[in-house]
């Protein structure tokens, strides 16, 4: 039989409704472990002191009183720049998040973006709202006809891997790039380490960011990898807005050395009214919200119980985070 460890559990404020209700059932649903809800800053200083865990935001000046922390649930997926700082990185505490929950949501989206692009919805929705009439040559007109098209995936994960699956049942032939992975999953034809990128863009039709934004990424995509993309192919981020700078897409867009990009993240969010990313022609923009789904909530529970379960017995955490790398 599996020893189970009783342990204190504290939720770091800001506090919401539904991270009050994940503390009530979390006491139901995992008896070993002790929920405390801080409010505000004093009673999260004051309870951290003694905490195994934590859940949420743990600033400068909490992490100091934590000297019997050892595991951290993050709040987010992939949370911004600033939630791993040095200190941290540092501590003996092992960090997890809530990666996974939007493999469904953004592999669909991811999905909708290039069946759009494959099918000259970026022409044809413009000219709808223009009350035009005007069809595209019937053979070479605005389509990519998907099974002869490539996508390469910058970023294999759980998203990645679902846009692949979904990408290949068209036809699509999928290549990708991953850090960690070392089996190309269902739908991948080829997986390459990340050095591979700039060889593999020139062969993409579509280049696909689904990748976190890290020390690594930040502002990878630059001018010099839009040039080396196919002036036909189409870049779409679903990712995180920081890995890509908009001032060398719009460049890139504005001298044909694409054909057209689609996002769902920003470098500056919101995106500002004035930005020319508005009124390029063959663009296409979500305000960030391709995860939006069902059930988000309860995935997002699951995992944190399925956390405190492996906390208690001992045994290995789920969605395991490599500080130093920010995921």
């Amino acid at each position: 039989m599996t020893t189970r460890n009783s342990f204190k559990f504290v939720m770091l404020p800001p506090q919401t409704d539904t991270t009050r209700q994940w503390a009530r059932r979390l006491a139901e649903a995992v008896p070993e472990v002790r929920v405390v809800v801080a409010e505000d800053a004093d009673t999260a200083s004051r309870e951290i002191v003694d905490a195994e865990a934590a859940f949420g935001w743990l600033g400068k000046e909490l992490l100091p009183k934590a000297t019997n922390l050892r595991w951290l649930q993050a709040p987010m997926a992939a949370p911004p720049a600033g939630y791993f700082y040095p200190e941290l990185v540092a501590h003996r505490a092992v960090a997890t998040n809530f990666r996974e929950i939007y493999n469904d949501t953004i592999g669909a989206h991811i999905l909708a973006f290039v069946l759009a692009f494959a099918r000259g919805l970026h022409v044809f929705i413009p000219q709808q709202l223009r009350r035009e009439w005007k069809k595209s040559p019937l053979e070479t007109g605005d389509v990519v006809h998907l099974p002869e098209a490539t996508a390469l995936i910058v970023g294999v994960g759980g998203i990645g891997a679902e846009a692949a699956r979904l990408l290949a049942a068209f036809g699509v032939t999928v290549l990708a790039t991953d850090a960690r992975r070392t089996a190309a999953p269902d739908g991948v034809a080829e997986l390459h380490r990340p050095e591979a990128l700039d060889d593999l863009l020139p062969r993409a039709d579509f280049v696909i960011l689904t990748v976190p934004h890290t020390p690594a990424t930040e502002g990878f995509f630059n001018r010099a990898r839009f040039q080396r993309m196919k002036r036909t192919a189409f870049f779409i981020n679903v990712g995180r807005g920081m890995t890509t700078m908009l001032d060398d897409l719009v460049a890139a867009l504005q001298a044909g050395e694409i054909a057209g990009a689609a996002l769902d993240v920003y470098e500056i969010e919101p995106l500002p009214t004035a930005h020319p990313l508005w009124t390029l022609p063959n663009v296409l923009l979500t305000p960030h919200m391709a995860g939006h789904g069902p059930y988000l909530d309860d995935r997002r529970f699951e995992i944190m119980a399925d956390n405190c379960r492996a906390f208690a017995a001992g045994q290995p955490l789920r969605n395991q985070v490599d500080k130093a790398s920010w995921f």
